[in-house]
C-alpha cells in the first residue's frame, strides 16, 4: 500500500483543545469539532502516509531494480518511526504505517514482482466492500457501528445500544448513505487499479494509488461528515434531554 487510508481507522493523533486526543480516520466523524486535517492525520501524517509509496513508485520506474527499491522504501518508513522516537512523539500512527508498508514490501520482495506491492491494498479494499455491504443488507450500517462505538462503546446490553441509534430514523438513514459512499470508494479503487495491475503498468498503478489514497479519503470523509453532522448533533441533544 502506498498510503495508510485503505480502510476505517480509529486512531488518535496528537492533542486537541484542553488536552483532548484528536481522532483520525473515520472515527473522527464522532467528534463534534470534526476536522478533515485531523482526520487524515495532519500534515505530518499525510507525508508519513505517502512518502514510502512515492519513493517506491519513483525509484522502481527510474531503476527497475526491485530489491533496491524495496530496501530504500523500507528505510524511509523506518526513519519516520526513528525520528518520532527521537522527538519523543507518539509513534502509533507511524508504526501502523510501517507495518502496512512492510507487508507490501515483503509481498513484492518474495514474489519478485513490483506489482505485488499493491496487492495487499486490493485485499483490504475487497474486505471492506464485503463487510460494509453485509452491514447494509442487515440494516446495521458499518460506519454507524464504528461512529457509535467510538462515541459510546458497547460493553454490554448490545441490543439496547443498537436500538439507541438505529431507532433514530434520520441518523440511521445518514449512516446507511455514508456506508454506501465508502463501499463506492473502495469499489472505485479496485475498478481503476486492478486493470493497471493486470496489465503490468506499475508506474500508473502507483500514481493512481497515491491519488486515490489520501486525497480521495479526505474528500470522502468530508462528504461523510456533511451527511452525518446534523442528524448526529440532533441525536446528541436528544440523548442529553433523556439522560
Amino acid at each position: 500500500m502506498s498510503e495508510r487510508h485503505d480502510g476505517p481507522r480509529s486512531a488518535t493523533n496528537g492533542n486537541g483543545a484542553n488536552g483532548a486526543r484528536k481522532r483520525s480516520g473515520l472515527a473522527s466523524l464522532a467528534d463534534e469539532d470534526f476536522s478533515v486535517i485531523d482526520a487524515i492525520g495532519g500534515p505530518r501524517g499525510v507525508v508519513e502516509s505517502i512518502l514510502p509509496g512515492v519513493v517506491f513508485v519513483v525509484l522502481f520506474v527510474a531503476t527497475r531494480d526491485l530489491h533496491m527499491t524495496v530496501m530504500v522504501s523500507a528505510a524511509v518508513a523506518a526513519v519516520q518511526v526513528i525520528v518520532r522516537l527521537i522527538q519523543r512523539q507518539s509513534v502509533f500512527g507511524a508504526l501502523t504505517g510501517v507495518m502496512a508498508v512492510a507487508i507490501c514490501l515483503v509481498w513484492a520482495w518474495f514474489s519478485h514482482d513490483a506489482r505485488n506491492y499493491y496487492l495487499p491494498g486490493f485485499l483490504v479494499n475487497t474486505f471492506w466492500i464485503v463487510v460494509l455491504g453485509v452491514s447494509l443488507i442487515a440494516r446495521v450500517p458499518g460506519i454507524g457501528v464504528l461512529v457509535e462505538f467510538v462515541r459510546n462503546p458497547a460493553t454490554d446490553h448490545l441490543g439496547d445500544w443498537l436500538r439507541a441509534w438505529r431507532d433514530d430514523g434520520p441518523l440511521l438513514k445518514a449512516y446507511m448513505m455514508v456506508t454506501g459512499i465508502w463501499i463506492a470508494v473502495f469499489a472505485l479503487r479496485l475498478g481503476v487499479q486492478v486493470p493497471m495491475y493486470l496489465t503490468n503498468h506499475v508506474g500508473w498503478l502507483g500514481t493512481a494509488r497515491l491519488i486515490m489514497g489520501v486525497p480521495m479519503f479526505a474528500a470522502a470523509i468530508w462528504i461523510s461528515w456533511l451527511i452525518i453532522a446534523t442528524p448526529l448533533h440532533r441525536h446528541r441533544i436528544a440523548e442529553e434531554r433523556n439522560s
